[in-house]
């Protein structure tokens, strides 16, 4: 019987040195790693964040997925002995954590196995993106689209909605931030955060941004597109409340999608378990991907505190 098993060998975008400088800051995250006979073949990058007096290794804003990586055993590995390696080599990268109190990171897709980290006293949540898998024909990605995502693009377009490819961070931001407000939700980042991850992502070109304009220059809404060649997220978005309905913020994610077919051979949404969001998503044909959001705390006593913070909380909203 053959056996199929996600492949780890392609590194995350928000794995790269890089993307860790620009989003946690140089020198403010590190990785453990494992190397044989002088080659990498296992890493795991780490972020600590001190919070309430609690060392958390987390995500930096924007990193959708951090977890480990695992190179690829020879194609002739039999099933059984290359479960066997992947358990080794996590918990090689496991032991090398810093000392911390709360871990939490969310894995990449394409790790399908948790089970060591399970053994080592992690617990797991699944989560769900949503993904366009295969971008080489965009006749069929568009056969694909729900029927209100089309009907959307072909009233944007009646409307006379220009949708551009720019750099304007400043105008992206505009929009950003007006989704936000709307929600009464304040703003997870900064505009000076955001403006320096743009243009790490514009000096490597693995960033740009869609910005769906009105007949009077006005903007409708826009997204922020980051990639490697494996994958394209669409990182960021936004729409003007009071021009919702010109069905622009699907017309600039059509343009995204067809751009992410260019570079890259995944489109990820970066889902979202929002129910309104996930059915905008779902509403393109992309394929429901499950991955693993795992937490560890290392301490009863820290345990506890969590819990009576967590139903204070509760209690409090």
């Amino acid at each position: 019987m053959q056996y199929l098993q996600a492949s780890f060998s392609t590194q995350s975008l928000f794995s790269s040195r890089w993307w860790l400088d620009a989003t946690a800051g140089e020198g403010n995250w590190g990785l453990c790693e494992v190397k044989e006979n002088g080659k990498t073949v296992a890493s795991m990058p780490w972020v600590i964040k001190n919070r309430f007096g609690l060392k958390t290794i987390s995500h930096p804003a924007l990193t959708q997925t951090l977890g480990p990586w695992l190179a690829d055993p020879p194609t002739a590995t039999k099933y059984a002995k290359r479960l066997a390696r992947e358990k080794d080599l996590m918990e090689a990268l496991i032991d090398q954590l810093p000392d911390y109190h709360v871990f939490r990171q969310n894995f990449a897709p394409e790790i399908s196995n948790w089970l060591p980290f399970y053994w080592k006293g992690f617990q797991q949540t699944t989560r769900y993106t949503y993904r366009l898998t295969n971008l080489a024909d965009p006749e069929v990605i568009w056969s694909g689209f729900q029927d209100k995502i089309r009907t959307d693009i072909r009233k944007a377009k009646k409307l006379g909605v220009l949708v551009e490819r720019s750099s304007d961070i400043d105008a992206f931001l505009d929009v950003n931030a007006l989704t936000f407000q709307r929600q009464g939700i304040r703003l997870p980042y900064s505009r000076s955060y955001v403006k320096h991850l743009f243009a790490a992502c514009q000096a490597r070109e693995a960033g740009t941004i869609f910005l769906a304009r009105g007949k009077d220059g006005r903007v409708h809404a826009g997204n922020l597109l980051v990639w490697n060649e494996h994958c394209a997220y669409y990182l960021m978005g936004g729409g003007d409340p009071e021009l919702r309905n010109s069905g622009a913020t699907s017309l600039a994610m059509w343009h995204a999608i067809q751009f992410a077919a260019t570079v890259s051979r995944i489109f990820d949404f970066e889902g979202s378990m929002i129910e309104p969001v996930e059915r905008f998503f779902r509403g393109f044909g992309a394929v429901q991907t499950a991955y693993f959001s795992l937490t560890h705390v290392r301490s009863r006593r820290v345990a506890v505190a969590l819990g009576l913070r967590s139903s204070l909380g509760s209690l409090l909203r």
